[in-house]
């Protein structure tokens, strides 16, 4: 409990997302908030945060981390009743996305999730520990360029990556939390990689064929489900099996976006197999792709 809360101003440090959370959270409570953001986060985002209510949208260092530590080290450092919000990196954080696997009606085959710094994550992870589900398989789904958290898995600790190069911004942390190691490195953990170009596809395939609007954060996670990339993942799953795919993340994307990586990225999406005629099997305008016809659909 803040000493003073009517005197309490909401500081947080962001890709984006959290960032906007943060500002959302302090006007319901009639407070101020100031948000700290790298400078790779685009123009759109600063606009909706500073549209939420943000008393100051900040930009300062090439990723989370220079914003995070110019946040508390400058930024706070003079102010009285300075509340910091950690992005990803709490306990409560984890605790509300935890919430998420207590709506679940039934235990499902395997959960997939997008990491950044780890708060989904740990998140799903401990959601599924207090429901008894500790052994459901987590596919923890990142991009080259933001990998951190396979790259420490691989190197047997938490690593720090040299520098964020991935389009998944909102993914953008070079080190993840401790406890997303911890809980990563448990054995119903598989940690993945793709490529921009996946998870723009992912993006753009979801639209066609769900009609929802998701960044590469989370389209990372929606490129599993096409051209047999879940089952090579994970072959013990079946026609039958249900596999909870968590969407996060669609503040920082748009319809222009989604035309700009088709067009960018286009040539990454293969000729479908037998799945149905659906919108996303009309590909990119380069031709990287044929239409084609066959009954039934499946994901």
């Amino acid at each position: 409990m803040h000493p003073t809360p009517e005197r309490a101003h909401f500081y947080s440090s962001s890709g984006g997302n959290a960032g906007l959370a943060c500002v959302t959270a302090a006007r319901a409570l009639g407070r101020p908030a100031t948000v700290v953001v790298p400078l790779s986060t685009k123009p759109l985002m600063i606009a909706k945060i500073r549209t939420a209510g943000a008393e100051a949208v900040i930009q300062h260092g090439e990723s989370w981390r220079e914003a995070d530590t110019y946040l508390r080290e400058v930024v706070m450092r003079e102010v009285h009743g300075a509340v910091y919000v950690p992005p990803f990196d709490h306990q409560h954080v984890w605790d509300g996305n935890a919430s998420l696997v207590q709506e679940l009606e039934e235990r499902p085959a395997a959960m997939v999730c997008s990491v950044g710094g780890g708060g989904l994550f740990c998140g799903v992870q401990i959601g599924l520990e207090r429901r008894g589900w500790g052994d459901v398989d987590v596919l923890a789904v990142e991009t080259e360029g933001a990998e951190s958290l396979n790259k420490s898995l691989r190197a047997g600790s938490c690593v720090e990556l040299d520098e964020i190069t991935s389009i998944a911004t909102s993914l953008g942390a070079k080190k993840v939390a401790s406890k997303a190691f911890e809980l990563g490195s448990r054995g119903n953990v598989k940690s993945v990689v793709l490529s921009d170009a996946e998870a723009a596809m992912g993006c753009w395939r979801l639209a066609d064929d769900e009609r929802f609007l998701v960044e590469p954060a989370c389209g990372v996670s929606v490129a599993v489900c096409y051209e047999g990339r879940l089952k090579k993942m994970m072959p013990h799953l079946n026609p039958e099996s249900k596999v909870v795919i968590v969407l996060c993340g669609g503040s920082n994307a748009t319809l222009e976006m989604l035309v700009e990586y088709r067009r960018t990225y286009g040539s990454v999406e293969k000729i479908l197999p037998n799945v149905g005629e659906i919108a996303s099997s009309l590909t990119a305008p380069n031709g990287s792709c044929q239409r084609i016809s066959a009954p039934g659909k499946s994901y």
